[in-house]
């Protein structure tokens, strides 16, 4: 194509009409020029030393050439003159007039156009776990680099681990790296370069609420430890469902660390104590006979009998005198709550009197039988 033919780009002269002229209806219905960042489609006219030139009528010819010929390259090596494509502008009035444009900044653009409908559609993707680190996993889609935070794993690959300590979180995300995970984009910003995936399906709450509805307050599960928290232990009932044992609910006796008592993959059996509110409680000790409900064969007020100190709280003093029958000792019968202390001290063992006992209402009092310091 030589120089006298290229058709170059013409600008638009702007016309002022008066209102309720005849010709203002035509007026509005030019098209408008492209602007930098406009996607624009147009045929193939002539390709020659490095050049693309395609036809944008009726705003003239666009030019592909030097670093975004070199871009396109792969793409280009497969195109001819008649083919359709689809560039961006990159700048309107470029070199020699000519729109100049740019095929990978358009099949960027595509791409999240793709993802922002991939968003609205909630387009599943199996994608391979790049790496990790403390907060999430790296993944690619499309060439692009994306972040699935740990908050976005499915329960089955979230890292469950004791207080939240982040290298062994970190640690069981590793273990993930390598491996597909079936994924959603839930966001894709352009400007920023970010694409943010999430693991859950966006249903749980539907499925979960399937799953409790096979459940009843009474029944009793064989369950698998997945947790250990400070206030208590998450057991999974079955996939997609887990409930807690709170600390109080997991025996009879007082149980300070939940951690004694169980690891994460213990079996463990349990009984649904509630179900409220999408959430599913569940009890050990439930499981257990209550030994309050024989304690009254074994004892009776005003008996005298030996007791464990094994807590100390704002009223005084709890002491167990067998295994999760426990009373207090009251601050009151001693001078202060340091003289309290001093005289009946944790993990040892002591005379006290029973001065109240209530199996039923499990409460009990006791009255320290011992010197005082």
């Amino acid at each position: 194509m030589s120089e006298e033919t290229k058709v170059k780009a013409i600008p638009l002269p702007t016309i002022h009409l008066p209102e309720g002229h005849p010709m203002e209806g035509l007026i509005d219905a030019i098209p408008t020029p492209p602007s930098t960042g406009d996607l624009v489609e147009g045929t193939i006219i002539a390709m020659n030393r490095g050049r693309v030139y395609i036809d944008l009528p009726p705003f003239g010819t666009g030019l592909i050439y030097g670093r975004e010929y070199l871009n396109a390259a792969d793409v280009l090596r497969k195109a001819n003159p008649g083919d359709s494509i689809s560039a961006k502008v990159i700048d309107p009035a470029g070199r020699e007039g000519y729109i100049e444009l740019s095929l990978k900044e358009a099949r960027q653009a595509a791409i999240w156009g793709e993802a922002e409908t991939a968003i609205l559609s909630q387009t599943p993707y199996s994608l391979i776990v790049e790496e990790a680190n403390k907060g999430g996993l790296i993944l690619s889609w499309q060439g692009i680099q994306g972040f699935l935070p740990a908050s976005q794993l499915s329960k089955d690959h979230y890292p469950r681990v004791p207080e939240g300590d982040k290298d062994k979180i970190l640690g069981e995300l590793m273990l993930l790296v390598g491996h597909p995970l079936s994924v959603r984009i839930i966001t894709a910003d352009a400007k920023e370069n970010k694409l943010i995936f999430s693991e859950r399906t966006g249903n749980e709450a539907e499925e979960k609420a399937s799953l409790i509805d096979k459940y009843q307050v009474g029944d009793s599960a064989e369950g698998e430890v997945t947790g250990i928290v400070d206030f208590g232990v998450f057991v999974k009932l079955e996939p997609g469902l887990e409930g807690l044992v709170h600390i109080s609910e997991l025996d009879w006796g007082l149980v300070e660390d939940p951690h004694a008592l169980f690891k994460v993959s213990d079996k463990v059996r349990v009984k649904v104590i509630e179900i409220k509110d999408g959430k599913i409680s569940l009890s050990v000790k439930a499981l257990k006979e209550n030994p309050w409900h024989t304690a009254a064969a074994r004892y009776t007020k005003d008996m005298e009998v030996p007791g464990v100190v094994i807590k100390y709280n704002k009223h005084g003093a709890l002491a167990s005198i067998e295994e999760g029958v426990a009373g207090l000792v009251h601050v009151s019968e001693f001078e202060s709550p340091a003289q309290l202390r001093e005289t009946l001290e944790l993990g040892k063992t002591y005379p006290f009197t029973i001065a109240l006992f209530e199996p039923k209402e499990q409460r009990m009092t006791l009255t320290y039988a011992g010197k005082k310091k």
